[in-house]
């Protein structure tokens, strides 16, 4: 049978935009590649599938992506300048949505270089690339962690942001800034989002939520930092990635010029670039959300109440106003709703 060229045949919509998607193989960005798919974009997916975690997962979501016309894979690096170039080079998409990225807090204590490989200079690699190619739009991940030793609750995007207390929220703070600079400078309209503890099913090994679901159900304790005394703005990833997937269309403009209704009071004011909070609204007790995991596991957890760890903060809450203003839209699915939705994937995954 000859191959079939036809692209309708397919399923596939020949007008479609393009979203290149890195980091597509990793917990948000399969959850947002699924999103994008099903509004009828063809989504380009970039990840180096690295080891940090159990590859496994991650081959299993590339793999269920896979089966979707709408969806292409490359497995190569974005500090390979030349890989990445070639992938600009044969997609041209119309937006970048940079989801990779060396995470953890934890972890770049111990290995400090793989943040500064992965966060400094594969985010260069992306923004140099979008100079390049161009793009409708370019949204770059940040983190709720760049607000550092801020104690001013809710977090709003106009507080100052210089008291980073981990490198791993360094290099992200580094990301806002360079990629202001290239939004000033080359006129790459640019948001960088800021995300509050997500959480949900099929998400990371090293998270809180999966690391208590496990522990629960195998009859293990649980290490609880700070004695318990901790809050968290848990948000679950379907919101987060609606909040994303909205975003794309509130497209920032420098001042003076398209739509002014559209601007916001953190817009930058020398460059169409603009940073926004994609959270809950609703800081919760690290106590509350381990009783949630107790209520959905059917069992009590057993706990090691131990002192705070170096680089975290006691609490974290968003204020996320401007997400609403440009896109309508707030985060709601309550934590016991999506720590129950999590440990329901979870039994089901590992047949538990």
């Amino acid at each position: 049978m000859p191959a079939c060229t036809d692209m309708s045949l397919l399923g596939i919509n020949e007008t479609a935009k393009t979203v290149l998607v890195t980091g597509s193989a990793g917990f948000i960005g399969y959850h947002l590649c699924k999103l994008l798919l099903r509004n009828g974009f063809r989504v380009v997916g970039y990840d180096a599938v690295t080891d940090y975690y159990d590859v496994n997962l991650k081959h299993r979501r590339t793999a269920m992506l896979l089966q979707s016309e709408g969806f292409a894979f490359h497995q190569k690096r974005l500090e390979d300048e030349a890989a990445l170039t070639g992938v600009m080079e044969s997609t041209r998409p119309d937006f970048i949505i940079h989801l990779a990225a060396q995470a953890g807090v934890r972890h770049s204590i111990d290995q400090p270089r793989s943040y500064l490989d992965s966060n400094i200079v594969g985010t260069f690699n992306i923004i140099e690339a979008a100079r390049h190619f161009g793009c409708e739009h370019l949204l770059l991940a940040s983190t709720s962690s760049v607000y550092g030793a801020n104690e001013e609750m809710p977090y709003h995007e106009s507080q100052k942001c210089d008291t980073q207390m981990s490198f791993y929220a360094a290099t992200k703070k580094a990301n806002e800034a360079m990629s202001h600079s290239y939004a000033h400078l080359f006129g790459i309209p640019t948001t960088c989002f800021r995300f509050f503890t997500v959480y949900g099913p099929w998400g990371r090994p090293d998270m809180a939520l999966f690391k208590f679901t496990k522990a629960i159900l195998n009859n293990e304790s649980i290490d609880v930092y700070n004695h318990g005394d901790m809050c968290r703005d848990f948000t679950y990833v379907d919101d987060l990635v609606e909040g994303i997937r909205l975003l794309m269309d509130a497209v920032p403009a420098n001042a003076g010029e398209g739509n002014q209704a559209a601007r916001t009071p953190v817009d930058s004011p020398v460059a169409p670039w603009r940073v926004v909070n994609i959270g809950n609204s609703t800081s919760v007790p690290l106590m509350d959300f381990i009783a949630a995991i107790e209520d959905a596991a059917g069992r009590q957890a057993r706990k090691n109440f131990l002192p705070m760890q170096p680089g975290d903060v006691p609490a974290t809450w968003a204020d996320a106003g401007i997400l609403q203003s440009l896109t309508g839209y707030a985060p709601k699915t309550d934590v016991r709703e999506g720590v129950a939705r999590f440990v329901k994937w979870y039994r089901d995954y590992y047949s538990i």
